[in-house]
């Protein structure tokens, strides 16, 4: 779980994934034929063969912030989301704030309860009302931070019990399942494309464009989604469960999983005894969406790692079903060429 500590605690928001594209590089230089970044900064790795062409698609961007304004006089910071936040998860968090001078870190602040009116009180936070404070004064602030410098949530990699947590785990690890399927890849006859996309959080860009250039037959999303197996949650909104396999996805807001690569994927864990979960996610989507209709379309499906408490810093997902997504997916590339593409 190295490798994965590492993606987890490094930084890269839409737009500046430099950090992670290096990480992922380093991975993977030794395993494949060739590796190399476009114009987006889509990390782009081949592994050759003769058969039908395949994209795997993790993005390697997390959600976090751009510093939007320095006040002159006190040096609190407002920072303007990159991507999805829920702010009740924000207040009191630590925060790293990417300076051109230097990193520092910040607290996430908000006005105190003590102060607070009858009817503030009865209002959920909102962006507007956090700021960030760096414990430097007006003209010390502008000097180490700048309009547009990144800001990144902080938090270290752990285990607990079962259970691997941190934050970026989406999409960080699918970053991982993708690197370590290209290392344990055995013979296989499919033209294999893993990519490390950016700017999914904003819009599923990276994968737009690299499907495009690369034009596959087939493309596999490799992401997290909603295990909401926690108290107060009935069993028909949970999604999915942690500890009880992968998930393969059927649809999400994004795409409609092809079912041809559905059955294949489900007959390939039946018959190897992998672990595994059906998925329909009400809301949100992948990186399939944005490969599904690229050119004259591509059959796509996402493999996914269900994951507690998305969208926070303490995102956590089993093991096993890590593990699980991995042999899923290793033994998909190594036979796909037998999948039924035909509606």
């Amino acid at each position: 779980m190295e490798l994965l500590k590492k993606l987890s605690e490094a930084a890269g928001i839409p737009g500046r994934e430099e950090g992670i594209r290096t990480i992922v590089r380093e991975a993977l230089t030794d395993h494949v034929d060739e590796i190399s970044v476009d114009r987006l900064g889509n990390v782009i790795a081949h592994k050759r063969g003769t058969g039908p062409r395949v994209v795997t698609a993790a993005h390697m961007d997390e959600i976090g912030f751009l510093v939007s304004h320095v006040d002159e006089e006190t040096g609190f910071l407002r920072i303007e989301p990159v991507g999805g936040f829920d702010p009740r998860t924000l207040i009191a968090q630590r925060v790293m704030v990417h300076a051109r001078s230097g990193s520092t870190y910040g607290l996430i602040g908000i006005k105190p309860v003590h102060v607070l009116t009858d009817e503030e009180r009865k209002k959920t936070p909102e962006m507007k009302d956090l700021f960030v404070d760096i414990g430097l004064h007006g003209k010390e602030a502008k000097e180490k931070v700048r309009v547009g410098d990144p800001v990144t949530l902080v938090q270290t990699f752990d285990e607990v019990g079962n259970l691997v947590t941190g934050k970026a785990l989406d999409d960080r690890l699918g970053v991982y399942v993708g690197i370590e399927a290209m290392r344990r890849l055995g013979k296989h006859k499919a033209d294999i494309y893993a990519v490390a996309t950016v700017q999914e959080e904003v819009g599923l860009r990276g994968a737009r464009t690299s499907a495009f250039a690369i034009a596959p037959d087939i493309g596999v999303a490799l992401d997290t989604t909603i295990a909401c197996d926690i108290p107060g949650v009935p069993a028909h909104e949970q999604v999915t469960r942690l500890g009880k396999g992968v998930a393969i996805k059927l649809k999400d807001s994004a795409s409609i999983s092809h079912p041809g690569l559905v059955q294949f994927l489900v007959k390939t864990a039946e018959e190897r005894k992998i672990p595994y979960q059906l998925e329909i996610l009400p809301r949100g989507g992948t990186d399939a969406g944005a490969m599904q209709p690229a050119r004259e379309g591509v059959a796509v499906v996402t493999i996914s790692v269900p994951c507690r408490y998305v969208h926070t810093v303490v995102e956590a997902a089993h093991k096993e079903d890590i593990e699980a997504a991995i042999n899923l997916l290793t033994a998909f590339l190594e036979t796909c060429q037998k999948a039924d593409l035909q509606l």
